[in-house]
């Protein structure tokens, strides 16, 4: 019979997400296979806690979980798929994790962290927000965009040194770049303070940088934003972040897009929406009016007795679908009648000539709410 979760991480059925994540916590703890050197049970138990968590930590599963019990999951164990973390350790080490995704503490105590990897000396990702206008959304557009971000000194490369000079392994950390400290059990590993994680030092720094190796620059990149965008979409320029130190790599540049909100339009999805006064006499009789989109004019048919906000909609004319080329949303467009405030003499015999000639005079309430009215009070 497969093991109770709750059991396994023992809390209470009713316990509270936070109790969940302590119980977690004590328990992937005290079973890690770093703390248990070759014991086999503590392992297995590892493996347990970090599945139970995994289950009861999405509100989805538990509630799959507390209706079918734990047969209902037993098969999902095995590498990392659509469902979530299968593998512990991956669930530990995300449990664990700081909140910019980093490496987080228990990373660095169980040997997983530090300035060693690929891409340990990668520059910072850079963010910029731009606001684009309704029509710029509509048609795409390519503007340029500056910023300041950290360079690599063209005198030193970004090495630090002036040239020639040759760097030497730092004697504290022996040229690996961290050093460590024994805290009760853990082994905690820290960036070496005197060379700053790097493994070497610098007997000349280079002048221009001051050592640093990196510069502060003002950059132009020219960002092409696709038709149909909407505020939030993000766009990505490899390469136009911030220089690494040492002489790594450039991070990335992310364009945050912002459309303004437009005089006319609303934007809903990828359909438009506008309101447009019409005049009573044109809703009466019927006819045409003009009504603006984003590619220019259309007209629009008012058929005879139309209501007063009522709903037309003029198809694919509304913004183009970003992943979806050579489509459109809708417009839909919106009548308000609009009733004059003033009349003068001849306006208002004509008019008053005609609510007499429809009885308005005696019945200035349509009919079939006069009915309604009557059955209200029947």
């Amino acid at each position: 019979m497969a093991d109770d979760y709750y059991t396994l991480l023992g809390i209470e059925r009713n316990a509270a997400p936070d109790d969940i994540k302590k119980a977690y916590r004590k328990q992937a703890m005290k079973y890690h296979p770093d703390r248990n050197p070759g014991d086999k049970t503590a392992e297995e138990n590892f493996k347990k806690v970090s599945h139970a968590y995994e289950i009861l930590s999405d509100p989805k599963k538990r509630a799959t979980y507390d209706q079918y019990g734990p047969d209902a999951f037993e098969n999902t164990r095995g590498p990392r798929g659509a469902g979530g973390f299968h593998d512990p350790m991956d669930i530990f080490q995300q449990f664990f994790r700081g909140a910019t995704g980093g490496n987080g503490i228990f990373d660095e105590f169980f040997g997983q962290g530090g300035a060693a990897g690929t891409d340990s000396n990668q520059g910072d990702d850079l963010r910029y927000d731009i606001q684009i206008t309704l029509e710029e959304a509509a048609t795409g557009i390519e503007k340029p965009v500056q910023y300041r971000r950290h360079t690599h000194c063209p005198t030193c490369h970004g090495t630090g040194s002036e040239p020639g000079a040759k760097r030497k392994h730092c004697t504290a950390c022996k040229g690996t770049g961290s050093i460590f400290h024994s805290q009760g059990f853990f082994s905690i590993r820290q960036p070496c303070s005197k060379c700053s994680g790097t493994g070497s030092t610098n007997d000349r720094p280079c002048k221009k940088c001051s050592g640093d190796g990196l510069l502060v620059e003002q950059h132009t990149v020219t960002v092409k934003i696709p038709p149909g965008v909407h505020t939030g979409n993000k766009l990505r320029s490899s390469s136009n972040g911030s220089a690494g130190p040492n002489g790594g790599p450039h991070g990335d540049l992310y364009i945050l897009i912002h459309v303004a909100e437009h005089e006319l339009y609303e934007r809903h999805g990828d359909d438009l929406h506008c309101t447009i006064p019409i005049k009573f006499t044109l809703a009466a009789l019927g006819g045409t009016v003009e009504v603006p989109t984003l590619g220019g004019r259309a007209t629009l048919k008012i058929p005879p007795g139309t209501a007063n906000g009522t709903t037309f909609r003029l198809r694919d004319k509304g913004m183009p679908k970003l992943r979806t080329p050579n489509t459109h949303g809708d417009l839909l467009v919106r009548v308000e009648i609009d009733v004059p405030k003033k009349l003068n003499t001849e306006q208002r015999e004509k008019l008053q000539d005609f609510a007499r000639a429809s009885g308005d005079d005696t019945h200035p309430v349509a009919e079939s709410w006069t009915e309604k009215f009557r059955r209200f009070f029947s």
